[in-house]
């Protein structure tokens, strides 16, 4: 490994500020990043629920919140005076005289001001890991977190479960705490960010943890390979040896980010105080359990397992046909398949669970077909994909070329690994590339222009890019399979969208409306 130190992380006290629910009753507290995603209003309500005074607090304008403050306001239900509204503005005097401050995770904790002035800092998420009994299936890594956790509710739901989904997915635990007891599995998509403020807690504790894939990301926040991957550890740091870790056993070249690091999925394998699975694209070695893909494309596991009060190693087949295109989707698939066997579900039926599930919202999703001049056009959002590594992937889905809708905002990233697959002799390479402006797209040219990758242009708008789209589409040659369109921007959506949910939502919205 290379030497690169690890910046020293802030460690929160062991435990929560409250005991328990009922002692939130009457106490200030400040949540700190009202937003639009979900996280700070689930807050706001929970606590508001339970009787606190509160200060919802945001740099953007009511304004540019006003999609949830009208949720709040409209609701008769919350005693709204007990409520109050800073925002456009934070005040260290509020941050001060709070009980305690819900922070949003995006918020860094170094340098900042208000949260240093805070008496107490808590997270939705530690707030339901200490108030929960459930079991949690906790999931985190680069890419694929969301098909993954997805992919798992889903299966558990169909096998019978009484199984909820949140975190990172956009969900809030706290939307659903009080329905949770020890029977319901509570699946937990973290980002690195969510798990960073745990640190020091001893409250996540994952019956089953999966770290997917990891490549560089957030590095405009983190600026360190070692520091990012260091808040992924957390995912399985309080894991004991009657819990599963599931890892990754393929190398790959982009993890390491500069640290010389092949695999992460070894250095966590030799961490963790839990048991170990793998997964793999291909066939694991007779000595590692798992899962893995075979020729074929169905999946396999080899699992240990106790039948008659004795220990025997079975090799099944636990997941065929899926609906959902991509290599990648598939080893998703497949670890959820792996975490719905440790729950007790029969391969078989596992198998056919996940033959039914169509994927996940802005992720690959199918949602519109439409017919020009007899040619036939079908359209997916991956606006979720905001690394270049994703939208390689999403190029490369659909065994044959596709109309590909990219670029967009930078946050740091090496952006080659998109122009190297798209120029690759092995890969498949795009009908057609339109692309949105942005700060990554303005250093994603050059690179095209250099593997001679030719762009049909770049738009300022999604309204501008796909009437071009549909006045082009007479000139495309003729198929008798419909052409695939695909956005999968690579990049973020900051300045010309509220994010990557809004993204896709006005690209599906738009699509409907041209074509």
């Amino acid at each position: 490994m290379a030497d690169e130190k690890v910046p020293v992380a802030h460690i929160y006290p062991e435990g929560c500020v409250f005991d328990k629910i009922e002692d939130i009753k009457d106490k200030r507290i400040v949540v700190m990043g009202l937003g639009l995603n979900g996280g700070g209003e689930a807050s706001v309500r929970f606590l508001l629920k339970h009787g606190a005074y509160v200060i919802a607090t945001d740099m953007k304008s009511e304004d540019e919140l006003r999609t949830t403050v009208d949720s709040i306001n409209n609701d008769s239900a919350l005693d709204k005076s007990r409520l109050t509204y800073r925002l456009g503005e934070h005040r260290i005097e509020d941050f001060e005289n709070a009980d305690c401050v819900i922070k949003n995770p995006g918020v860094k904790y170094d340098g900042n001001k208000y949260l240093a002035a805070a008496k107490a800092i808590e997270s939705d998420i530690s707030l339901f890991l200490h108030f929960s009994k459930a079991p949690v299936i906790a999931v985190t890594g680069s890419k694929g977190k969301s098909s993954t956790v997805s992919a798992i509710y889903y299966g558990l739901k169909e096998a019978g479960f009484d199984a909820y989904l949140g975190g990172n997915i956009t969900v809030s635990p706290l939307t659903f705490l009080e329905k949770t007891n020890e029977k319901t599995p509570v699946v937990l998509e973290l980002s690195s960010w969510q798990l960073a403020d745990l640190h020091g807690r001893k409250a996540l504790k994952p019956k089953i943890s999966v770290i997917t894939k990891i490549i560089p990301d957030h590095q405009n926040f983190y600026h360190s390979m070692i520091a990012y991957v260091a808040d992924k550890k957390l995912i399985y740091a309080d894991q004991t040896k009657s819990d599963w870790t599931i890892l990754d056993f393929d190398d790959d070249a982009a993890a390491d980010g500069g640290t010389l690091i092949s695999n992460w999925g070894n250095i966590f394998a030799r961490e963790t105080k839990a048991k170990v699975l793998r997964y793999s694209r291909k066939a694991l070695p007779k000595d590692v359990e798992g899962v893995w893909i075979d020729k074929s494309g169905h999946g396999k596991c080899r699992l240990t397992v106790k039948n008659a009060g004795a220990k025997e190693t079975k090799e099944e087949t636990i997941l065929k046909d899926l609906i959902v295109p991509g290599k990648h989707i598939r080893t998703n698939a497949l670890n959820a398949a792996l975490v719905m066997k440790i729950m007790g579900v029969e391969s078989k039926k596992i198998s056919e669970i996940l033959g039914r599930w169509n994927g996940i919202e802005h992720r690959l999703e199918f949602f519109h077909e439409a017919e020009i001049d007899g040619q036939k056009f079908r359209f997916y959002n991956d606006s979720a994909a905001t690394v270049p590594e994703a939208a390689a992937l999403a190029s490369q889905s659909f065994e044959r070329p596709v109309i590909f809708l990219t670029g967009g905002t930078d946050k740091g990233l090496d952006l080659s690994p998109l122009a190297e697959t798209l120029s690759s002799e092995n890969s498949i390479k795009p009908e057609s590339i339109y692309m949105l402006s942005g700060s990554a797209t303005d250093k994603l040219l050059p690179l095209f222009s250099k593997k001679s990758i030719e762009v049909r242009g770049v738009f300022d708008s999604l309204d501008e890019m796909l009437k071009k789209l549909r006045k082009d589409a007479p000139s495309f040659e003729k198929s008798a399979l419909p052409k695939i369109v695909v956005l999968s921007p690579g990049a973020t959506s900051f300045g010309m969208f509220k994010n990557e949910f809004d993204r896709g939502n006005q690209f599906k919205e738009k699509v409907k409306e041209i074509f």
